[in-house]
């Protein structure tokens, strides 16, 4: 028989960024990888609202101000679920770097393989 826990495991994102560095029961593991992943969210809202800048303004400035609130209600949301599926990358990209300086007695978090630049001036060989 499978009985759950009395106190099931608390996630990251469940829990407001400003209780987040406070809160003992997430790893610092995790803390990290939520933070990286809320700082790419709010950072695919900047773009979508940008990309999104209608070009032609409604005539009645009701209309303009139901139009805005939807348009940043999408924005939110898409930036949200983009973020979560974890398709953009940032976050992963930004976790490893900050858990190199922030959790330097763990191992980094895995991620795939990046190549590193070659110096300026000179070519990689292959």
């Amino acid at each position: 028989m499978n009985i759950p826990p009395l106190h099931p495991k608390i996630q990251a994102a469940d829990v407001p960024l400003e209780q987040l560095a406070g809160n003992q029961k997430i790893s610092d593991s995790d803390k990290v990888a939520e933070v990286s992943r809320q700082f790419e969210a709010v950072l695919l809202r900047q773009i979508l609202q940008a990309a999104r800048k209608s070009t032609v303004a409604s005539s009645s400035s009701a209309d303009a101000m139901t139009s805005g609130i939807y348009d940043d209600m999408i924005n939110n949301q898409l930036a949200e679920s983009i973020s979560r599926s974890g398709s953009f990358g940032l976050a992963k990209s930004l976790q490893s770097q900050l858990a190199h300086q922030v959790l330097p007695n763990l191992e980094a978090v895995p991620s795939s393989p990046a190549r590193t630049p070659a110096p300026l001036g000179k070519t990689s060989s292959k």
